[in-house]
């Protein structure tokens, strides 16, 4: 540290045993604290204080239903977007300028439409193409919500996993290909060995926000009559009333996202644990 920039942060450093004064941020934060803290008091008292069994019991075998269908959704959508992603990367860098356009407007349209919109597109817009989709044999196909709601998510998420693979190959150093074209290697193996492994450690973190913003996303099934956790907890509040279980409901997601969250840290410290000093 220089002379000249020392007494500089000196002058800015509370001295040790200072009391700290109430500025308007701090004064705006400890406010934000306290509506957070009273919004949180109240929900578990409504939680608990007007707890029903007989619904809890009900409904929560439903709503167990419910999950399982969301995990589905959300599993499936995760391991085939990413199966299209892969490709839909390459083309986006591809050298060929048409092949790079058609890449860059799937993923612009896909990434620049709200989810609800595009859900919506595909389950009422197939129904007024009933008659070409029964001549190419796949109406079977589109008439049931669950499969329209996955194709959705699927292509939803190819963009967005796609754009993350592009960015962490990118980010790899040229001279990694450079070696490899010395060493004599092929292009293909190059990148499967050499640059797609450490590209996959970079994508590690964005990919684990992308599956926990499908998580919450996937919510939006309800509203094409798919009974996902959220479609089971409109259900019971249909017929009960009872606003708890929508807190049950937010409860489940919050664990399902928190759980995951302590999952991909767990396996990013695992693997990125060499490059760790």
């Amino acid at each position: 540290m220089s002379e000249t920039t020392a007494p500089f942060i000196e002058a800015q450093s509370p001295p040790p045993g200072a009391v700290r004064k109430w500025t308007l941020p701090r004064i705006a934060g400890s406010a934000l604290c306290g509506v957070w803290i009273a919004i949180g008091a109240g929900l578990v008292w409504s939680l608990f204080g007007a707890f029903d069994p007989d619904v809890f019991f009900k409904y929560m075998p439903r709503m167990a239903e419910g999950l399982l269908v969301t995990t589905q959704l959300v599993v499936f959508s995760i391991f085939f977007g990413g199966l299209l992603a892969i490709p839909l990367a390459l083309a986006r860098m591809s050298s060929s300028a048409v092949v790079q356009g058609l890449a860059f407007g799937y993923v612009y349209f896909f990434r620049g439409t709200p989810l609800l919109g595009q859900m919506f597109l595909l389950y009422y817009g197939a129904g007024q193409f009933v008659d070409g989709l029964e001549a190419l044999n796949l109406w079977w196909f589109f008439r049931e919500a669950y499969n329209c709601v996955l194709l959705t998510f699927v292509l939803n998420t190819t963009a967005y996993q796609a754009e993350i693979y592009k960015t962490a190959i990118e980010s790899i150093p040229r001279g990694q290909r450079e070696a490899a074209e010395t060493l004599g290697l092929k292009k293909g193996l190059t990148f499967w060995k050499i640059i797609f492994p450490q590209a996959m450690i970079t994508a590690l973190r964005p990919l684990g926000n992308e599956i926990i913003l499908m998580i919450k996303g996937s919510a939006v099934a309800s509203l094409v009559t798919v009974f996902d956790l959220m479609g089971a907890t409109k259900l019971a509040f249909s017929r009960t009333f009872d606003f708890n279980v929508y807190i049950w409901a937010a409860i489940i997601y919050f664990t399902i996202v928190e759980a995951l969250r302590r999952t991909w840290d767990w396996v990013e410290k695992r693997l990125t644990r060499h490059l760790v000093r």
